[in-house]
């Protein structure tokens, strides 16, 4: 039967700061605020019926507009029913096709005294319930799983997702240099996220150092390994968009090169923890063990560790561009035109690098911890 773990003074107090922390950084203003929200609403609307006679279809590909009949689930206007309008532009990725039934959100211009309804905007399918169940799923999955350690690592998910919401977007928005913004906030959560699930001791200590070795090795790599590729950061989805929307001051480039340890960090994190936990397991099984036999240790759980995570990257990025890939093969494109695409190798440059972080963070997190864990024994 489960039993939920009695918190620590140490962590309730961590958790505590942690908690207000995350409720401070989630109500700054970001300087980025929603457009229309004086005169607009957004609301859930059920789709009631359909007209899709202005539509053109061309093969897959449908044109035109769809013309929606709708009532507000929510809202002032609940259970108001009205006329909107789908526009569909010939891209699958962009356009979205309703049939009755169908939950929307969709936003409402309304007249200067907002008591009137001018137009609706079907902007999407409604999400967002099944988006909270599948969280609290996840919540109540964890948290049943590893008891108070579940509840830790929970508020540090939430923190993380705020700090990146309300400090590292709109701080790169703004135009401040993104490689130095992007360490100090991998820095800031990598320290709220170890400290949190390992405690404010020796392993916390060996965990943090460790994976802030392997973070700085990993943006050091992208920033001269960039360099050579001569990749520039427009490569990235949306982000030539994000320069003809008034924000051409971007640096693109530096934006992706930070991207690259931004999204190893988590696995760097979880090679640090795993070395640090077991040298800390061996250290209180026996005090006596020598600093070299500790290290050892460490080296040898990095291997095994390392062995497996070297592929994870390649595994979640190959993912993510399978499909363009696929155009490649079935259009019979040699391989050594693939690999000098910029956005190929742009990829491949985000998997090399970021895997380098993940070998090297082991040996390093390994001598640490060697040396932190015995470093009283060794002074006597």
């Amino acid at each position: 039967m489960f039993k939920f773990q009695v918190p620590q003074k140490s962590d309730l107090l961590l958790v505590s700061i942690l908690l207000v922390l995350s409720i401070v950084i989630l109500y700054l203003p970001t300087g980025f605020s929603e457009t229309d929200t004086n005169n607009s609403e957004r609301v859930k609307a059920l789709v009631l019926e359909t007209d899709n006679s202005l539509i053109v279809e061309t093969g897959i590909i449908k044109t035109g507009t769809q013309s929606l009949n709708i009532k507000i689930l929510n809202g002032q206007f609940k259970n108001k029913e009205l006329r909107a309008f789908n526009q569909l532009v010939g891209r699958m990725e962009f356009d979205k096709y309703f049939i009755p039934g169908d939950k929307t959100l969709t936003v409402l211009n309304l007249s200067k005294d907002r008591s009137q309804i001018i137009s609706a905007n079907v902007i999407d399918h409604y999400r967002i319930n099944i988006e909270a169940f599948l969280l609290g799923l996840f919540v109540i999955f964890l948290i049943s799983f590893a008891g108070w350690t579940g509840v830790k690592a929970m508020l540090s998910f939430l923190f993380t997702g705020i700090c990146i919401w309300k400090l590292l977007l709109p701080g790169l928005l703004k135009g401040y240099a993104p490689i130095p913004l992007s360490l100090i906030i991998v820095a800031l959560l990598t320290s709220a996220i170890i400290f949190l699930v390992a405690g404010t001791n020796k392993k916390g200590i060996v965990a943090f150092l460790g994976a802030m070795s392997g973070i700085a090795i990993t943006c050091f790599m992208a920033i001269l390994f960039g360099t050579l590729f001569n990749i520039h950061g427009a490569i990235k989805p949306f982000s030539e968009t994000l320069l003809y929307s008034g924000y051409s001051y971007l640096n693109l480039t530096e934006i992706f090169l930070a991207g690259i340890f931004i999204s190893s960090s988590g696995a760097v994190m979880d090679i640090s923890m795993d070395i640090a936990a077991s040298q800390a397991e061996v250290y209180q099984a026996n005090k006596n063990i020598s600093t070299k036999e500790l290290r050892g240790s460490g080296f040898a759980v990095g291997k095994a560790v390392v062995g497996t995570m070297t592929t994870t990257l390649l595994l979640a990025y190959s993912g993510g561009f399978s499909a363009l890939l696929m155009v490649f093969i079935a259009q019979g494109t040699p391989m050594v035109n693939i690999l000098n695409l910029n956005y190929v190798s742009g990829e491949i440059l985000h998997t090399l690098v970021g895997s380098f972080g993940l070998v090297l963070v082991a040996p390093f997190t390994a001598i640490i911890g060697a040396w932190i864990f015995t470093r009283k024994k060794v002074k006597k």
